[in-house]
């Protein structure tokens, strides 16, 4: 608000009053013209000596009005939008290159701009602005290869936007191995999910231990068993040793046994104990140790331990040890009244155990909400607690007892539940586990229950049958997860799903990307009245330059961002669509390989494109060497 209070200020001052805020829209947008306005990719002639009142006059409406961006206030990002205002005056507006501004006229035919530019004020006036921008698009994509190579030859430079180049070169697909193991030096954070073996490599032997802990912090890309374990062996803090290996054994990575005996030696030893997938060879050693927390620990492994060992710790001089083997001895044999009476914390044997059936019995019928919500979802609860539970009178315990693994589909279908469907949801722990087991899974496709299903679709595999029951299925979330998740899930359905959902950030580009999506047929989309099927006909083989050409014009933004990344788009289409009033379109252009390099340096150059240019894969390695050889000094630089 405060700046937006300052522009109107800014616009007063100049005379100019504000009649509202425009966004681009089909527009002309305001980051094109400034960058223009510095000289990148603009046409021919644009560069005058003053913006006389003649000029003034061409740009305004009879009414006096135009639109406008001061540099520092809504020109590029997301907030980028221009300011419809009005003169009244005959002459010319006080706008000046400090802090600089773009005026463009209501038809789009007329462009203005004053900006500072490295030899002082850098004034550009046009008109017939678009026919001016297509010719200058043609006359760039008629670069010659020596063009080419003589602008190549000056690129860095000694200005540049080194730190914006450090933030995207890692994302460059032709950097080579190489150059991307000489990023790690600049900062690893800039690598951020990549999965070459190579680079990955290169961060687990990197002798800064915050390099090498990076594919740990991210989970990305996935280590392999042997990746893990030299993490693990060469990180030089206890604690995250411990932390390196709790998430090696989530991510299923089974780790050597002499390194658990490390572990388990160490300073955080305790913690080691805990580890989800510790072998139970060790588990004779915890339960004898002389500090009580690792044989509290041990406890938790109660059925993998000998019966010598179990009576040891039910009777051991510890308290805390004490009854952490007897909520583990409870888990199969019914706990009584009186030792649940006496639990310092009873909600663990309510989570957890299983209970004497007049204890079960009171406590599925007691006042305390919170522990009829506790019981619901014990894992060990009766089935006459379950049944009970099942008529309770609120709806949250009764949708707890509805998703219990233990339940037949008829039962489950008899709970009245509460459920949803906008909700986010997460696959149950029970379902996945039974991914493998195709019985099951037939079985629990036709549960009455969505979120059963849902977590059915997030199986890798399924059996034919059950595919195409749930690629059917009424809850579209359901055919959701079967897009993302099911290798097996069908084309039509795939397509189906496509018409209303474009990836989510866990399965990006699903389902387009997902191995059963059509390939071919797509090219007869290209005159859908829907934007997002028009999309799918660039990936039609037999679609040509000619119809990336003509999608570049297309009404809907999505439409010509897909144009936009096509490997097959015009050198001056690519320029062309630079100026889109779509900030996604434009970034996408930016990294497109067909632009010609004299207007890539200059998108280098600029701070708004610097970063996605950089990972254009059209530079060439030579400078791509030069430049981070700059990132790289500008980011060890003291500031």
């Amino acid at each position: 608000m405060q700046r937006q209070e300052g522009l109107h200020e800014l616009l007063a001052c100049a005379g100019l009053a504000v009649v509202g805020d425009v966004h681009p829209g089909s527009l002309f947008p305001p980051e094109a013209g400034r960058r223009i306005a510095q000289g990148i990719a603009a046409p021919d002639g644009a560069t005058r000596q003053a913006l006389d009142a003649a000029w003034w006059r061409r740009l305004c409406t009879a009414d006096g009005e135009f639109l406008v961006a001061v540099l520092g206030h809504r020109i590029g990002g997301n907030d980028s939008r221009w300011t419809r205002v009005r003169h009244a005056g005959s002459g010319v507006p006080d706008l000046t290159a400090d802090p600089g501004f773009v005026a463009l006229s209501l038809d789009g035919q007329v462009l203005l701009a004053e900006v500072p530019g490295a030899d002082g004020p850098r004034t550009t006036a046009l008109d017939r602005l678009p026919e001016r921008l297509e010719e200058s698009a043609a006359a760039a994509g008629r670069e010659t290869d020596a063009e080419r190579a003589a602008v190549w030859a000056t690129v860095p430079g000694r200005h540049g936007r080194p730190q914006h180049w450090a933030e995207g070169i890692g994302v460059n697909p032709a950097a080579p191995d190489e150059l991307l193991i000489q990023l790690l030096d600049v900062d690893a954070d800039l690598l951020h999910g990549c999965d070459r073996p190579a680079v990955v490599d290169a961060v687990l032997a990197h002798p800064d231990p915050r390099v090498r802990s990076r594919p740990a912090d991210t989970l990305r890309p996935e280590l392999t068993t042997d990746q893990w374990a030299r993490l693990i062996r060469a990180e030089p803090s206890p604690n995250r040793r411990v932390l390196w290996a709790e998430r090696a054994c989530t991510r299923g990575a089974e780790l050597p046994d002499d390194l658990y005996d490390d572990l388990l030696t160490g300073p955080s030893r305790t913690q080691a104990a805990e580890l989800p997938g510790l072998p139970a060879q060790h588990l004779p050693g915890l339960a004898a140790d002389t500090d009580p927390r690792m044989r509290a620990a041990a406890c938790a492994r109660w059925e993998d331990l000998p019966a010598p060992l179990r009576e040891q710790l039910l009777t051991d001089t510890d308290h805390p040890v004490r009854t952490a083997a007897l909520l583990a001895h409870h888990t199969r044999v019914p706990m009584p009244r009186e030792v649940f009476a006496a639990l310092p914390h009873p909600r663990r044997a309510l989570e957890r155990c299983r209970l004497a059936p007049e204890l079960e019995a009171d406590l599925a019928g007691c006042e305390d909400t919170e522990v009829r919500r506790t019981l619901a979802a014990n894992p060990r609860l009766s089935a006459h607690g379950v049944a009970a539970l099942a008529q309770d009178p609120r709806a949250d315990i009764r949708s707890a007892v509805a998703l219990r693994p233990d339940l037949t589909e008829e039962q489950r279908a008899a709970v009245r539940h509460d459920f949803d469907p906008a909700l986010m949801s997460s696959t149950l722990p029970w379902v996945e586990d039974l991914h493998g087991d195709a019985g099951a899974m037939r079985r629990l496709a036709a549960s009455s229950h969505p979120l059963v299903r849902r977590s059915v679709a997030r199986a890798r595999h399924l059996p034919q049958d059950v595919v195409t029951l749930l690629a059917r299925d009424e809850d579209q979330v359901v055919r959701l997860f079967l897009a993302e998740s099911c290798e097996d899930a069908p084309a039509d359905m795939l397509l189906e799903v496509w018409r209303w959902w474009d990836g989510s950030f866990s399965h990006p580009d699903r389902p387009r990307s997902h191995p059963n999506f059509p390939r071919t047929g797509l090219l007869h989309y290209i005159t859908d009245p829907s934007g997002r099927m028009r999309r799918l006909a660039l990936d039609d083989p037999e679609s040509t330059p000619a119809d990336v050409a003509r999608l570049t014009r297309d009404p809907e933004a999505e439409v010509r961002r897909r144009a936009a990344e096509d490997p097959r788009l015009s050198p001056a289409d690519a320029v062309r669509l630079l100026n889109d009033p779509d900030a996604h379109v434009r970034g996408t252009a930016v990294r497109n390989p067909q632009l010609p390099a004299r207007v890539l340096a200059g998108l280098l150059h600029d701070r708004d494109t610097a970063r996605a240019a950089v990972a254009n894969p059209a530079i060439p390695l030579p400078v791509l060497h030069r430049i981070l050889t700059m990132a790289a000094a500008a980011v060890a630089a003291p500031r």
